[in-house]
């Protein structure tokens, strides 16, 4: 079941104010990192968030790499818990890798998902994989460009952005799809991602095996028409690179750069670039925790950053309005809602969570690496507990 298609500034007016009668102007701001404070100063239960300290080390939510919580735009939980990903990985192989002493070397690739060289961390930096979390991002992206007038609005054609691919044999209902259409993953392109196992039969799998990721999300049948039916599609957010690059004459991770992270004092990162030179933006950005804690804090401030507006008006209510019930979507952000609690969600493959709880002045971010086997409770939801109960 989905909303009504509205555009981005119809349910929005005006200026929001950082929730608890904080305003933008007032809060305080990381750019140059995060002033430290504790959990009891701005009114968390330590010992709450001490328990849950001790399951996360004691592996009952399995490999948890780092917990950042920020309060009041102040640092009061930092946690690293280590994993030993060489021998963790040793003899691991599967449909998305080959783990530490592979010898296969057609997985020496970015794109191997099981060896500790290129995940979670690249290269031996502190910079964690976001996966999915990426699509928030680039979809911040999105509203940078419309917030610069480089794109018009979301209510703009896709198709007009993509004059660089074969769009010939693209199925006729997809040129009536608009960036919002994409945005909420409702393009009515046919996609198998979440309904198929992470084998030659997935979508994804297939996409990341092409050549070309934007042409061959294009060149995929479609089985709605756009804004009818939300399916999960990580092709459809590929889309948003191109977009970009057409739209500004830039590289996703370039305009990043300039009007994204430089402004929020980001400057050590790594985005991956697919075969065809555009950055991966479905999975394939990398930060460190506290750097990641940035973009929420900047959507718990309304999209504005110091004394600068970063993303439009209006934005922040839009993008993180549930605008597909059935999971409860956005513009490639999600709404658990734990618990009834209102979250905004970025949420990637392994465990990684960007959340952001208006009502509470919390933004918190969790990176993990479970998929070496065994099911755990969720940290995502357990944290959202412990942080509401202080």
């Amino acid at each position: 079941m989905t909303t009504p298609r509205v555009g981005v500034f119809a349910a929005a007016c005006g200026v929001l104010f950082a929730p608890l009668g904080i305003s933008a102007q007032e809060a305080p701001w990381p750019t140059d990192g995060w002033e430290a404070s504790t959990p009891a100063a701005e009114g968390l239960d330590p010992s709450a968030l001490a328990a849950l300290h001790r399951r996360i080390r004691a592996g009952d939510f399995g490999y948890v790499n780092r917990v950042v919580v920020i309060r009041h735009g102040r640092r009061v939980v930092d946690e690293r818990y280590g994993h030993d990903y060489r021998s963790i990985s040793r003899d691991r192989r599967s449909a998305i890798g080959c783990g530490f002493g592979c010898d296969d070397p057609s997985w020496d690739h970015q794109f191997n998902y099981l060896h500790p060289d290129w995940h979670p961390y690249h290269q031996g930096r502190d910079v964690h994989t976001l996966q999915s979390v990426t699509k928030s991002i680039s979809a911040t992206l999105m509203a940078v460009a419309i917030a610069r007038g480089d794109i018009a609005g979301v209510d703009e054609l896709l198709l007009p952005f993509l004059r660089g691919y074969d769009v010939s044999s693209v199925a006729t209902g997809l040129r009536d799809a608009t960036l919002e259409d994409v945005l909420t993953m409702r393009t009515g392109i046919e996609w198998h991602e979440t309904d198929r196992p992470m084998d030659d039969t997935n979508t994804t799998i297939q996409l990341e095996r092409s050549a070309d990721w934007v042409q061959f999300t294009l060149d995929q049948p479609m089985d709605a028409r756009p804004g009818e039916r939300w399916v999960y599609n990580s092709g459809g957010s590929q889309l948003m690179s191109a977009v970009i690059r057409s739209a500004t004459g830039r590289t996703m991770d370039a305009y990043a750069e300039d009007h994204l992270f430089g402004p929020l004092g980001i400057t050590d990162y790594h985005w991956k670039v697919t075969d065809a030179g555009l950055p991966d933006a479905l999975g394939g950005l990398y930060l460190e925790a506290v750097d990641l804690a940035k973009i929420g804090y900047l959507y718990l401030r309304d999209g504005i950053w110091e004394d600068r507006r970063i993303l439009p008006a209006g934005w922040v209510e839009a993008a993180t309005a549930i605008r597909v019930t059935a999971p409860g979507y956005g513009y490639q952000w999600w709404r658990p809602d734990p618990m009834g609690e209102e979250v905004w969600a970025g949420q990637g493959f392994g465990g990684q969570f960007l959340l952001v709880l208006p009502d509470h002045d919390i933004v918190a971010v969790i990176n993990s690496w479970n998929l070496f086997g065994g099911r755990y409770p969720s940290l995502r939801d357990e944290l959202v507990r412990t942080l509401i109960q202080g």
